[in-house]
């Protein structure tokens, strides 16, 4: 058997039982989980996921919708730009392509926000094709288990893809298995600190436990600090911004943060990136919520 066909047996009876992975799922709630799944962790993005899709099953739907109302949606997910990007990704599909999600990659790498990875996922997971699909999980497991390498690195490299594409089976709809499950494999076995090689259907082929080398000291990538960074500050502005019903006035953002520079900088960046408008000289609202001619830069 080949790794690809041994990863797709173990898939069939270990895979995660994941919504966005069942038979009747669109290309639309594909998308979104991919998006929604990026750098965010499954046991969050699932109930998120549901709500979304209930709210807005179609790209149509979203599309009718301010792009607000996304940003509201969002909720605590983190990185709320990918919101806004779901939604312009919606109002494109729309205009583009007649509300259905293209199945031509170069068609999905033009939508706003998809990028390399997002475009080749959805083009696998919704549409069965061909195509190297990596992330995190997927490099680290081909580095160990064909480079004998503990870890992939911090990027996904040109040559990752062409390693991938190499272990794939010629035969679209078992590629597309294949791709899921190296993914998975990565996620719930070959994670990067508590591997459980016992667990793994490469365990007797895979060249770096051969070699014997030991995980590197320390995580492969430092983590991010949260706690106290502009990001912290801003999820803090955009969940008072979230839950209004109006214009903001800036004395109620201000509670928020005590630090006024950084306060200052974070709402800033919120307004630079699109998710908040000046609405007057000291009211501030969600992109999308004031009506036309009534805003301001800040």
């Amino acid at each position: 058997m080949t790794l690809a066909d041994e990863a797709i047996t173990w898939y069939d009876l270990h895979a995660r039982d994941l919504p966005w992975r069942q038979p009747e799922t669109t290309p639309w709630g594909v998308l979104v989980s991919e998006v929604m799944l990026q750098q965010t962790p499954v046991v969050r993005v699932e109930p998120a996921w549901r709500s979304w899709m209930t709210r807005w099953p179609t790209p149509a739907a979203l599309a009718a919708d301010p792009q607000s109302e996304a940003v509201r949606m969002w909720g605590r997910l983190g990185y709320p730009r990918r919101a806004m990007r779901l939604h312009a990704c919606a109002l494109a599909i729309v205009e583009r392509h007649g509300g259905r999600v293209p199945d031509d990659l170069d068609q999905l790498l033009a939508l706003p926000g998809v990028g390399t990875y997002t475009g080749r996922a959805v083009a696998t997971f919704a549409y069965g094709q061909r195509h190297p699909v990596v992330d995190t999980n997927v490099r680290r497991v081909v580095s160990r288990v064909v480079e004998g390498k503990p870890d992939a690195g911090p990027a996904t490299t040109a040559a990752d893809l062409v390693a991938m594409e190499e272990l794939l089976p010629e035969e679209p709809p078992c590629a597309a298995r294949a791709s899921i499950a190296f993914m998975e494999l990565g996620a719930i076995v070959c994670t990067a600190r508590s591997p459980k090689c016992a667990e793994c259907p490469f365990r007797d082929v895979c060249a770096w436990r051969l070699s014997g080398e030991p995980l590197p000291e320390g995580p492969s990538r430092k983590p991010q600090r949260y706690a106290g960074t502009d990001r912290q500050v801003r999820g803090l502005l955009l969940e008072v911004l979230r839950h209004a019903t109006g214009p903001v006035p800036r004395q109620r953002l201000d509670v928020v943060w005590s630090d006024e520079v950084q306060r200052a900088r974070a709402l800033s960046g919120l307004v630079e990136d699109g998710l908040v408008e000046a609405f007057g000289a000291e009211e501030f609202i969600l992109a999308g919520d004031a009506p036309k001619g009534e805003v301001q830069t800040l």
